[in-house]
């Protein structure tokens, strides 16, 4: 049998449970404060109940002995959800109000209203502690810093509000998930495409809209760089075709200038592929900011993509035309190849130091005209010497060479491909101008219809019409000057015996890659065509460099190369040739005759020149035997008059520099006079022991003011 307990229907627990003894004078001493939210302005719209509740907590703080001028009510974060502090003025206010011991009571309709967070939910929890300060809801009244078991409930509570919202949220996620796996989660269409309203993605309808993105993606096929496709863009007046999101022509077409974002993203879009993907740019929780809800976002890479179907929708490209545009972005980037410059250095990009298996920079010097190649990572990273460097001129000639070799064979092909490319880019543009024109006269016309159909007698209307049927007639006229412009200025397309002639031409490879017209940007395009990187090695810091080149295709080369270098003594063959050349000075040779045997037996010097000169085997001479060569080189013997010295001797016996006796001999002040030697021209100068002492005192002495 059933007791009455459990028959009984209880009454309805009373809205608050007050607990007289948890509030004291102390607390009513200070402020009641009444703290609002709701999480969306749609709630606010329509959950105007629940906003009413909250604001009738008033009465309640009333009740528990508060006058009305000590209760505030804190509504600033109305529309701010609670799952993070940052932009909610409101509670910050809050916070700072209990920090400062102004607060007795705060007073909420459920814990979830102040914070979905348990981060913030404890702050606010520490600080009441510590302040003394109450808090109520409908359940009853709190002490979190007298009465512990107050304080566990509180973070009970909390702990469930978050979960709560964890549980809202990934139902909501799955939801959305669910629909993007079938491909029907509506969002955004990029420029080119428009949404039926059934849901269905197609194509835009207006033809220039689609021709403008198709070259778009043709230019990038040819230039292969997002600056190179603005560029051609912006000369040629061509703008992106974009339907307004937003605002009174919501939905229309309109044409904007191009820029480098929009480029960037219609290229890395595998829509234009006609795959529908979901999660491609997926948010890094270390980067994101609360309250900022499109920060955090990472590249948009596929790898990250969540969902992925293919052949979902219409297409602009094919599917290896898009994975061969995403492959040719990552290789621009700075930290790999990058695109072809126009810097002098050949081979900007493709360098792999074979030493640490780094990338090599490109270096200038001579005002950008003597170019070098180095690696400097463990320079600028760990302040390391340089791990090797060499002038760019030998290796970019050799490289030049191997290009030029290797695309003899096609040299025809090639003459006939870039002719039917210019030919093409001739007709793209002339479709485009030509529907420009096609689409002004369709707003003329229309003008002129709105402007008929409106009756005389209404004049405000007929003036409005009026303008803008002149408006509309004026951008017609002036699109049509400009197309005339531009057909005027366009070079004359190639006649069939031009063409035949640029045929003949192009098989000369060697003159076309020299000639003047060839920028350096083209050759490191042509380079990079044929080369994926390129592996170079100074030989134990000599004149010698190992050359490794990875051909596209997997096939590689070794080649050897000459660079020059500082001095004669870091060649490879410096041995050798100081002993050819003391061979030869000792056979009676002099300096010229030993210059002319070394440039006739093939040896090279070390600087950039491709001969020896006497000068250089002096050099030589002096650096591998100074006294040796000094004895064998002096001046020959001639007669010499009484108190006649060389330069140098006189220079050593008064202390002076050489330059100095120069400089007095230049002046007058010594007598001098020239003899003949074998190698050069020589003076004696005469100074007896009385000019020497002269010079010595002159010397001594300070000069007289």
């Amino acid at each position: 049998m059933m007791s009455d307990d459990c028959t009984r229907v209880r009454p309805n627990p009373l809205p608050y449970q007050t607990r007289p003894e948890k509030i004291h004078s102390r607390h009513r001493e200070r402020l009641a404060i009444v703290y609002i939210r709701q999480s969306t302005p749609q709630q606010v719209e329509r959950h105007q109940e629940s906003t009413r509740l909250q604001y009738a907590l008033v009465e309640r703080a009333c009740q528990f002995g508060w006058d009305r001028d000590a209760i505030v009510v804190i509504d600033d974060d109305l529309g701010h959800t609670g799952s993070t502090v940052e932009g909610r003025l409101g509670f910050q206010r809050l916070v700072a109000e209990v920090s400062l011991g102004r607060v007795g009571l705060v007073l909420g309709i459920e814990m979830s209203r102040l914070a979905r967070s348990c981060l913030d939910w404890h702050q606010l929890l520490e600080i009441c502690a510590v302040f003394d300060t109450l808090i109520a809801d409908p359940e009853g009244v709190y002490d979190p810093g007298g009465c512990y078991n107050d304080r566990l409930l509180l973070g009970l509570k909390a702990t469930m509000s978050e979960a709560e919202l964890h549980i809202l949220k990934a139902r909501m996620l799955e939801a959305r998930m669910a629909k993007a796996r079938r491909g029907e989660l509506g969002k955004p269409v990029p420029m080119g495409y428009v949404r039926r309203p059934s849901g269905e993605i197609i194509l835009d309808p207006d033809e220039q809209a689609q021709a403008t993105i198709r070259l778009v993606f043709d230019l990038y096929q040819r230039f292969g760089t997002i600056g190179k496709v603005l560029r051609h863009l912006a000369i040629n007046e061509i703008r992106m075709p974009v339907h307004a999101a937003n605002g009174q022509n919501k939905g229309e077409l309109e044409w904007r200038r191009p820029n480098r974002p929009s480029l960037y993203c219609l290229l890395v879009n595998p829509i234009y592929a006609g795959a529908y993907v979901y999660g491609l740019r997926p948010t890094d929780r270390r980067r994101y900011k609360p309250g900022h809800p499109r920060t955090g976002r990472k590249s948009p890479k596929l790898d990250n993509a969540a969902v992925v179907i293919p052949d979902h929708v219409p297409a602009y490209i094919t599917w290896d035309q898009y994975q061969e545009n995403q492959a040719r972005l990552r290789a621009n980037a700075a930290r790999l190849k990058g695109p072809a410059r126009a810097g002098s250095a050949l081979l900007s990009g493709l360098l792999i130091c074979g030493r640490c298996g780094l990338r090599m920079t490109s270096a200038y010097n001579n005002n950008g005209h003597a170019p070098r190649y180095q690696c400097g990572n463990m320079r600028s990273t760990y302040d390391e010497p340089l791990c090797q460097s060499l002038t760019a001129a030998p290796l970019d000639k050799l490289i030049a060479d191997l290009v030029l070799a290797a695309v003899q064979p096609a040299a025809i092909e090639v003459s006939l491909a870039v002719a039917a490319d210019v030919e093409a880019e001739r007709a793209a543009l002339e479709r485009h101008w030509r529907q420009n024109l096609e689409r002004a006269a369709y707003a003329a016309q229309r003008a002129h219809r709105q402007y008929q159909a409106v009756e005389p007698e209404n004049r405000l209307v007929a003036r409005t019409l009026e303008r803008a049927w002149e408006e509309a007639l004026a951008d017609q006229a002036r699109l049509e000057a400009d197309f005339e412009r531009r057909r005027r200025e366009q070079p004359a397309a190639p006649s069939l015996t031009e063409i035949a002639a640029i045929q003949a031409v192009a098989q000369d490879l060697p003159a076309l890659w020299r000639a003047e017209t060839t920028t350096q940007e083209d050759r490191q395009t042509i380079v990079r065509l044929l080369l994926d990187r390129i592996l170079i090695e100074v030989i134990d810091g000599t004149e010698q460099v190992r050359v490794e080149c990875h051909w596209h295709g997997g096939v590689r080369t070794q080649h050897r190369v000459i660079r020059p270098v500082s001095n004669a003594k870091a060649l490879s063959t410096y041995t050798a040739l100081v002993a050819r050349v003391s061979e030869l000075h000792h056979a009676g040779n002099d300096s010229a005759k030993i210059a002319t045997i070394l440039n006739r037996e093939g040896w090279r010097p070390a600087k950039r020149c491709d001969a020896f000169s006497p000068s250089m085997v002096r050099h030589l001479l002096y650096s591998a035997a100074p006294q040796e060569a000094a004895r064998q080189l002096r001046v020959p013997k001639v007669d010499r008059e009484p108190d006649e010295w060389t330069i140098p001797e006189l220079a050593e016996k008064l202390a002076v520099p050489g330059s100095t006796i120069y400089g007095w001999v230049r002046k007058g002040r010594l007598r001098s006079r020239a003899i003949a030697a074998a190698s050069r021209p020589r003076r004696l100068v005469h100074a007896d022991a009385a000019a020497i002492e002269a010079i010595k005192a002159s010397i001594k002495s300070p000069p007289t003011p």
